[in-house]
């Protein structure tokens, strides 16, 4: 039965409103990416103003953000690929072993707020003198990314038929050698999933950058801070700075969301 006129508007308002809500202030931040602090500032500039590239140059050039961007791209790719090494043969072992508890040990991990471990884990790697380095800040995005790897897979694994691997191991291949020739081939939809949703949520973490990071690894989400001071916060840079770090993550969301949602649902039913 096709739905009423009156439901059929009421969805479409629904969801403009909803539309509309979410990606205002994305739009008002790159507009005002664009404004000087003054046009701001100025209500009757809000929509018609002289645009800027000004706070652009200024994040580019004078704050250094090449070099941000850079220490970004490597703390999530280096913490994605860790993440994957690991989290692959865990889910594996997990989800064709029942180690079930193993799992719940997993996502409790998940579930700990991350702020109550940043006080052991600073007093743990400044006695190691690794506070500042490229490694504690991969560590501790490890952190947010393994879990997220193990309980992605553990699903996709589940919905693997077991009797291929059963078949290579009448064949006289060994749990591993199944895993590598049949197993991980079967599941490259559900690798990159887990590895886009690592990398974002790595590349997005602020809280452990800010604090386990120094000037020479510190990322760009920690970055942003330096256009706010105690007498007076640079908007226009500020915004600018931002729209740095959310652009290159909503281009890649919106070209790999097909796979993101395939490999998230391929796992939802048992093959």
């Amino acid at each position: 039965m096709r739905p009423r006129p009156a439901y059929r508007a009421f969805r479409v308002v629904a969801l403009t409103v909803v539309v509309l809500g979410l990606i205002a202030p994305l739009v008002w931040m790159i507009a005002a990416s664009f404004k000087t602090n003054v046009d701001i500032y100025d209500p009757g500039k809000a929509l018609v103003f002289s645009p800027t590239v000004g706070n652009y140059a200024k994040v580019l050039q004078q704050a250094n953000y090449v070099e941000f961007i850079v220490n970004s791209l490597w703390v999530a790719f280096a913490a994605t690929v860790a993440s994957l090494i690991l989290g692959l043969p865990a889910a594996y072992s997990m989800s064709r072993f029942a180690m079930r508890k193993s799992a719940l040990v997993v996502l409790m991990a998940r579930v700990i707020p991350g702020v109550s471990l940043l006080v052991p884990w600073f007093y743990v790697f400044s006695n190691l003198k690794m506070v500042g380095g490229f490694g504690v800040l991969i560590i501790s995005h490890m952190f947010v990314s393994l879990p997220l790897v193990v309980y992605i897979m553990m699903g996709y694994f589940d919905s693997l038929p077991t009797e291929l691997e059963e078949a290579a191991l009448v064949d006289g291949l060994t749990h591993i050698g199944a895993f590598r020739r049949i197993t991980l081939p079967l599941s490259m939809p559900g690798i990159a999933t887990s590895g886009i949703l690592s990398f974002i949520f790595s590349w997005n973490n602020f809280m452990f950058a800010l604090v386990l990071s120094d000037a020479d690894t510190k990322t760009l989400p920690v970055a942003i801070f330096d256009f706010v001071g105690y007498a007076s916060i640079d908007w226009g840079g500020l915004m600018a700075a931002t729209t740095v770090v959310t652009l290159p993550i909503m281009v890649i969301a919106l070209f790999v969301q097909k796979y993101v949602v395939s490999g998230l649902t391929a796992g939802a039913t048992k093959g």
